[in-house]
């Protein structure tokens, strides 16, 4: 597994959700030249649709697509994870190997339990891989700051990203997983994520975002430290 080093890490609990939050943030990064690296916790083994080997499949497509560097699997059990003490030395180690500058994570508050897990375990690790005598693999390592972005659910942003130039290529990662958004797929079960309702509250919390700042689509995030301004005016 390649976890060289990157300016950007973005990690999520399933194989979607780093699409679904922040595609077109990953894609701007990778297309201004800053090394971007993904990775999932889990492979999404409980989901309702798709295999394990085809949910893998389809995230390394749409690294490809997004232009990242690298895709990473932990492979921690979903619907379980920070469930074990080792899934912190896990997560710890990947930040030590890959030395971000900027580790951006799920936000805290989400409809679904494993994406409220994933935030606080992240954290956790985070925090613990800066460390120096924390027991994980590699030397300790403390990134910049911690990112946290918006997978179902929303919330005030600190800042939003002006991803416009970069939404059709969020849309093509996205429509990588098949498995995920295709109800039409033989054997396929209706979900959340099957509608097309999904898509639509994606996009419309995009453009939302976009719309307040000017632009027509922005991704939201939130930091928990103060921003650094030099002074009131714009550059």
């Amino acid at each position: 597994m390649t976890t060289d080093q990157v300016d950007l890490l973005a990690i999520g609990p399933h194989p979607d959700d780093i699409e679904i939050g922040i595609g077109g943030i990953v894609a701007k990064h990778a297309s201004l030249g800053h090394r971007v690296g993904l990775c999932d916790l889990t492979a999404g083994e409980m989901g309702s649709n798709g295999t394990v080997d085809e949910r893998l499949a389809e995230a390394e497509a749409a690294r490809v697509v997004l232009g990242a560097a690298w895709r990473a699997n932990l492979r921690l059990p979903d619907r379980a994870i920070g469930s074990a003490p080792d899934h912190m030395r896990i997560v710890a180690g990947l930040v030590r190997r890959a030395k971000p500058r900027v580790v951006a994570i799920p936000y805290w508050s989400d409809r679904h339990p494993d994406h409220v897990a994933a935030s606080h375990l992240l954290t956790e690790s985070v925090f613990s891989a800066g460390l120096r005598r924390y027991d994980a693999d590699g030397e300790a390592w403390k990134p910049e700051s911690i990112c946290y972005y918006f997978i179902n659910d929303m919330a005030a942003p600190s800042f939003v990203v002006d991803v416009s130039a970069h939404y059709d290529t969020k849309r093509r990662a996205l429509a990588c997983h098949v498995t995920q958004f295709t109800p039409s797929q033989a054997g396929a079960v209706a979900t959340r994520l099957t509608s097309e309702r999904f898509r639509q509250l994606i996009e419309s919390r995009d453009s939302q975002f976009g719309a307040v700042a000017g632009v027509a689509f922005a991704e939201g995030i939130v930091v928990k430290q103060p921003l650094l301004r030099p002074h009131l005016l714009h550059e």
